[in-house]
């Protein structure tokens, strides 16, 4: 088990499934999308619409697209 990053800070949080745990899974609230008092995720940083986070349940690190807002671009040809 992974410990907590040095950036992870309660104040940053997202909402999004861990695709390692899900410990979301069995919650009324999550499933409703509602934002849920006790399934939230560490966000340490973004790019854009590209999340870094980790779960404070099982400290898995992964980066999440929303696909939403700002977007990364490539450099132009």
């Amino acid at each position: 088990m992974l410990p907590l990053d040095p950036q992870a800070d309660i104040g940053r949080r997202a909402w999004v499934a861990c695709p390692n745990c899900d410990d979301r899974t069995a919650c009324a609230t999550c499933r409703q999308g509602l934002t849920c008092h006790g399934h939230w995720r560490y966000l340490l940083s973004n790019t854009g619409s590209l999340l870094h986070l980790q779960c404070p349940s099982c400290t898995h690190v992964w980066t999440h697209e929303t696909d939403f807002g700002a977007t990364r671009s490539g450099p132009e040809a």
